[in-house]
């Protein structure tokens, strides 16, 4: 009987999953916790591994030689080493077209919030001080730049909801090519344009810390700073300095590095950055048909059949390779 080991997950249960994965006699065991040690210990002659945030590292891989196929319960892929799972010919999969318009909608709503004072005015009202004049400047949202880091499919939907109330956007890319209606900028360009940056790019070495002391240099000090993607990309004690030295106006931030962070250090406790606990992926349809693909793919896979986004198709058996699309 095949067996899949869930590292880790952020809702309440593994139901959903479970009923799913049963289609196959396949049983579904979840760690403890999502340390690196706890999960070389516990994962064992799994056959699946299903994981979120956790590190699914050389070392978890080594120790489960009966796996076959990692399920990422998401889209980035930077916790799982790819590299090393293909070398044992392991399949990885992830869903990298679900939660487009949750996370677009959240960081339009991060933009707003910002600009508008929204979360500004909110915490002093409850703190018992209703003032008008305490909230200014408040800036109207139509009109403004916003300037997208990374145009994928995040990017481009939120580039789409952006210019429905008014901004104007640009963009970069590795490409050099910005999707219709967005202006393509380099970044230093971009960064020195911009009312809002939105950082929409995966975690790479090559972005990680994309956002340091140099870059934030060359950013509006009127300008505010949005990461729905990944907090690696930004170094945060430079933003803390940053808005401390009065370079920039603000920021949304709803991934950190690490977390959960230390609330009560900057930037995290600065009354101009908005910190959401990374829930820009989150809505009961997005979590439903994520967990329901992933389960989905990991029968396929049990049952001889190439799954849906498939990451290494090399790592895939021969019949499987010879059927994927």
């Amino acid at each position: 009987m095949p067996r899949a080991f869930y590292t880790d997950y952020p809702w309440p249960d593994v139901e959903i999953e479970r009923e799913i994965l049963a289609e196959a006699d396949c049983t579904l065991d979840v760690s403890p916790d999502n340390r690196e040690e706890t999960l070389a210990d516990r994962v064992g002659d799994a056959d699946v591994i299903l994981t979120c945030w956790a590190p699914v590292t050389a070392r978890v891989i080594d120790a489960a030689p009966n796996c076959r196929h990692i399920c990422r319960t998401g889209i980035g892929l930077d916790n799982i080493d790819v590299r090393h799972a293909t070398s044992k010919g392991i399949v990885v999969t992830n869903v990298p077209d679900y939660c487009i318009e949750e996370v677009a909608e959240h960081a339009l709503a991060m933009i707003f919030a910002l600009g508008r004072k929204i979360a500004d005015g909110h915490l002093a009202t409850k703190r018992g001080h209703y003032s008008l004049v305490g909230c200014l400047p408040i800036e109207r949202i139509g009109g403004k730049t916003l300037g997208l880091v990374g145009t994928g499919r995040i990017g481009q939907r939120l580039a789409k909801k952006a210019q429905a109330v008014g901004m104007r956007v640009i963009g970069t890319n590795r490409s050099g090519a910005a999707p219709e209606g967005v202006a393509w900028r380099p970044l230093e360009e971009l960064l020195g344009e911009s009312d809002y940056v939105s950082l929409n790019c995966p975690l790479t070495e090559e972005t990680r810390d994309l956002i340091n002391p140099d870059t934030l240099a060359r950013m509006k000090p009127s300008a505010f700073l949005v990461n729905t993607s990944r907090g690696g990309l930004v170094d945060h004690d430079a933003l803390a300095r940053a808005l401390e030295g009065g370079r920039l106006a603000g920021a949304a931030l709803d991934v950190q590095d690490t977390e959960p962070p230390d609330l009560a250090r900057p930037p995290y406790n600065d009354p101009r950055v908005i910190v959401t606990p990374h829930t820009a992926f989150v809505s009961t349809e997005a979590i439903t048909e994520l967990r329901t693909r992933v389960a989905r793919q990991a029968v396929a896979f049990l049952g001889g059949h190439a799954p849906e986004q498939v990451v290494n198709p090399e790592a895939l058996p021969g019949g499987m390779r010879e059927n994927h699309g």
